[in-house]
């Protein structure tokens, strides 16, 4: 068998090889990056600036901004120089990186989802005890808990494909360096990597899925129990933003993944995977922000002291 090391470089087939879509895509995609590197890094600065946001739930949802524009940032750019030069080749140390980390930021986002929907479930279901439940050193052990999930996870599975050997092809049918696709290269036996990687994937899934399930659920019992109107209101605007979240990330995933091996197609799983690695991440500060009053509020008021600021300088 041939040495591994005869591959030093992975070739992405990219999104599309027709030139006359290239610009067009580029375009979008540039656009699409564009509104998630401000809206994510915005969201997280709003959080940071205005003390009235200094809370539990806002400290996980700028938490859920930097991971989307990390795990973004890790597939975008590679995504729009292959778009824009035709530069489609990729190291074999960039390609492990760019695994890794998109690996880990996903993971993160995974968990952290979980996170937001128990700190939905204390703020709804125990509201006089909210402040004592969800105190900042819970908070933050939860979010470190969510980093060391997702960085480990990471590490298994850029460790278990970057240990096969790849002797034969070196061109990766897509337009990153994802595990399955990169595995699929390996002329090694890669049987015990594909367990791997599907018990992992599918623990890391429905563990979190199963406690946004419960945390709901004691959720929805509390709403059903409450006479009045205000109250139901107020539950449903405190859930309907993470739901929403919720619902396009585990939507995805479960189109991707759960559905029938023969319906798969390799263009179906491009487009798939464009919106799980580019749009979810810029459409949850959307969603976060046009769904949310305080947001909009703490919006509003930078916009009112910026202008202020530079009035006093003229």
């Amino acid at each position: 068998m041939k040495n591994r090391t005869e591959v030093t470089e992975f070739i992405l087939l990219g999104l599309t090889n027709v030139p006359e879509l290239q610009v067009p895509l580029f375009s979008v995609i540039t656009l699409i990056f564009l509104i998630n590197v401000v809206g994510n890094l915005g969201m997280v600065l709003l959080i940071v600036l205005d003390s009235r946001l200094h809370t539990p739930m806002y400290f996980f949802l700028g938490n859920l901004s930097l991971v989307d524009f990390g795990y973004s940032s890790a597939v975008t750019p590679t995504v729009m120089a292959g778009l824009l030069v035709g530069d489609k080749v990729i190291s074999y140390n960039a390609c492990a990186a760019q695994m890794f980390f998109f690996a880990a930021f996903a993971t993160v986002e995974n968990f952290l989802l979980a996170s937001m929907a128990y700190d939905r479930f204390a703020a709804v279901c125990k509201p006089l005890h909210y402040t004592t439940t969800m105190t900042t050193g819970v908070c933050a052990c939860l979010v470190i808990g969510c980093y060391a999930c997702g960085f480990l996870n990471a590490f298994i599975h850029t460790w278990e494909t970057f240990r096969l050997s790849f002797c034969e092809s070196n061109v990766v049918h897509h337009f990153f360096c994802d595990v399955p696709a990169v595995m699929a290269l390996s002329c090694s036996d890669r049987h015990v990597n594909e367990l791997v990687l599907v018990y992992v994937a599918t623990f890391n899934v429905f563990l979190a899925l199963l406690v946004i399930s419960v945390s709901y659920l004691f959720i929805l019992t509390a709403i059903l129990k409450m006479h009045s109107a205000t109250g139901y209101q107020k539950a449903f605007s405190t859930c309907a933003s993470h739901l929403t979240a919720v619902s396009i990330f585990y939507g995805t995933i479960i189109f991707m993944y759960l559905q029938p091996s023969s319906n798969h197609s390799m263009d179906t799983d491009k487009i798939a995977s464009v919106f799980y690695t580019m749009v979810i991440p810029m459409l949850n500060p959307l969603v976060y922000s046009l769904r949310n009053k305080e947001v909009k509020s703490a919006f509003k008021k930078i916009v009112w002291e910026a202008k202020l600021a530079l009035r006093c300088q003229f």
